[in-house]
């Protein structure tokens, strides 16, 4: 099995972007807590003034199970 990571990707756009971004990311922290996901890495991104991204990095074992009960907006493979 790979042991490839996959970071999973939400876009947030205009005035209030960074905000949103932010607060999602608590959201990822809670997830990954409750399910007991082992890779904790989160985060959010200022790309500009109105797009800010939130993410979190998981196994590519995990990647289709966390994408379908979280619905990122994309994703690429990570590496650290």
């Amino acid at each position: 099995m790979s042991d490839r990571k996959i970071k999973l990707i939400w876009d947030f756009r205009g005035p209030a972007a960074q905000k949103t971004a932010e607060h999602h990311e608590i959201h990822l922290k809670e997830y990954i807590q409750i399910e007991k996901l082992t890779q904790k890495i989160t985060g959010f991104t200022q790309i500009n003034e109105m797009h800010s991204i939130a993410f979190m990095v998981t196994e590519e074992a995990n990647m289709i199970a966390v994408r379908d009960a979280l619905k990122p907006h994309r994703g690429e493979v990570y590496s650290d």
